[in-house]
């Protein structure tokens, strides 16, 4: 039985079974990703429902655990040298999840870090951009009288499916045949972006060939579809 009683958030989420992987998250673009991935490698895990509507990644409980005050979050009992290890930053958690169970990111170390720049290029610059454009297209920020702000995030928005575009032309995953954690951490993004964002006009989504076809593909996948229902939402 693994002990995680060191870890205050499993005083307001207990673990059921303490010797699983538990994650606390939501199925955001940023939540699913993870979700995703322990879907796909089919590694024993517990969710927690993170209520971000009631702030509850402000508690105290959750700030121990992530002090970014952010889903997702990890507590895996099986860390390195079998010792507990919490983590946070879904980027993150997804090259520790692919490196603890040797799957969905190449062992040829070119081919690695050619996977990690997409990872990080979702990180910086899909996740983000995506992100405003959500704001100022469907939330507080259509309010705004002035569009320079909307129409700011939307050309940049455009401009990285163009990117994304042109990396899938011959390709059918990011990596080329090989579906990896850079799909992962990316999908959820496009998906919200012409979906729940409903920005797919401002964005000329119509327009694109390979990245609806790739999102579609993604979207097929039996892990994706799990993944994208975890855990329950509040």
């Amino acid at each position: 039985m693994s002990d995680l009683s060191a870890f205050p958030i499993v005083l307001r989420w207990p673990a059921q079974h303490p010797d699983r992987l538990q994650f606390y998250s939501l199925p955001t673009p940023n939540g699913v990703k993870v979700s995703i991935m322990l879907e796909e490698i089919g590694l024993p895990y517990e969710p927690h429902t993170i209520n971000i509507g009631q702030n509850e990644t402000w508690t105290p409980e959750f700030l121990s655990l992530n002090p970014n005050g952010k889903i997702p979050a990890i507590l895996d009992p099986d860390g390195p040298g079998g010792k507990p290890l919490a983590l946070f930053e879904s980027g993150a958690i997804l090259v520790y999840l692919a490196e603890k169970t040797g799957k969905l990111l190449p062992k040829d170390l070119a081919e690695r870090y050619e996977t990690l720049q997409w990872v990080f290029f979702q990180m910086a610059a899909i996740g983000p951009i995506f992100g405003q454009l959500g704001f100022f297209h469907k939330f507080a920020g259509r309010e705004y009288e002035d569009k320079r702000p909307r129409d700011r995030y939307a050309n940049e928005s455009k401009r990285l499916l163009g990117v994304l575009e042109t990396r899938l032309a011959g390709r059918d995953w990011l990596m080329g045949s090989e579906y990896t954690i850079a799909d992962i951490a990316t999908l959820g993004w496009v998906r919200n972006l012409v979906g729940f964002y409903g920005a797919g006009e401002l964005v000329e989504y119509d327009k694109l060939k390979r990245v609806p076809a790739w999102l579609e593909r993604g979207l097929a996948r039996p892990a994706v579809q799990r993944g994208l229902e975890i855990p329950k939402r509040p």
